[in-house]
């Protein structure tokens, strides 16, 4: 499939029946001159990947697919390309789901290989807390479509898709995985699928859904800067107050309270004492 609208980057949509990893064959296509806006969706992957090298369950009927963007030298920076693919999987999953509930928040950074430089804004003092004081909801909302640092979208406060970006020189790979007709057992948080919750769809029609949000909000990332993406994620983000606990890479665990991002996305969270921790990359879960 071949559409092109104005300044909409033109699409192409291959389907294949099996592969192993739809990201690592994008990769692979990358190195031999493939374009922006390539598309590669697969009915089922037998080495589908998360972040950190997770492996991805793959059964037909959910969505895996990949997509392409050729980095130019004033785009804005290419970790917040996380940023336009969580904008464009809340609007195509809110399209079938019927529901767009607004809630403030602030936008995931990238959650690809490649670790990117991380500035902490000023802030002003806060009043301390304790985690018991705030879990439960933590201030997220049950119910509805969310997006959750750093690269999660949560229907009904449970999993339903996950991003990764992996970059190749100027081609940054995005894959989306989404849950439309199974959800997996994690052993870590809670997942759900569109079918779990009444909604059918097929991947196909989801995918057609997915690549035009995505090619529009690419153009606007590209045309406009970060500023409209970032405004789309205030309103779709848990909010500000939802209390978190990071897993870091060095193992290490932090609770607070999700206090923003920095402007290069990186999560502030506010600790128990009032001070506020900036956390450049880790596994974050609602508490």
């Amino acid at each position: 499939m071949e559409r092109g609208r104005g300044a909409v980057a033109v699409l192409s949509i291959r389907t294949v029946a099996e592969t192993g990893s739809t990201n690592a064959d994008l990769l692979a296509a990358a190195k031999t001159g493939a374009s922006e806006g390539t598309w590669l969706r697969a009915e089922r992957q037998t080495a589908g990947r998360g972040r950190l090298g997770r492996a991805w369950v793959s059964p037909e009927g959910n969505l895996y697919a990949s997509t392409l963007v050729r980095l130019r030298a004033t785009d804005p920076a290419a970790a917040t390309l996380a940023l336009v693919a969580g904008v464009a999987v809340e609007e195509a999953v809110s399209v079938f789901v019927g529901s767009r509930r607004r809630h403030p928040g602030l936008v995931p950074g990238f959650s690809g290989r490649q670790a990117m430089p991380f500035e902490a804004p000023s802030a002003s003092p806060a009043e301390p807390w304790t985690p018991e004081q705030v879990r439960g909801d933590g201030g997220f909302a049950a119910g509805g479509v969310r997006l959750k640092w750093p690269n999660d979208l949560l229907l009904d406060g449970a999993k339903l898709a996950g991003i990764l970006l992996e970059r190749l020189g100027d081609a940054v790979v995005i894959g989306i995985g989404a849950n439309l007709a199974h959800h997996p057992d994690l052993p870590d948080r809670p997942a759900t699928s569109l079918a779990a919750r009444g909604v059918e769809v097929a991947p196909a029609a989801f995918l057609d859904t997915l690549a035009e949000a995505f090619a529009r909000w690419l153009a606007r990332w590209r045309g406009e800067g970060l500023t409209p993406v970032r405004v789309r994620w205030l309103e779709r983000a848990h909010p500000v107050g939802t209390a978190l606990s990071a897993q870091l890479p060095d193992g290490a665990v932090i609770q607070g309270l999700f206090d923003g991002l920095d402007h290069d996305g990186a999560l502030i969270l506010r600790l128990g004492g009032g001070e506020r921790r900036v956390i450049h990359a880790g596994d974050v879960f609602l508490l």
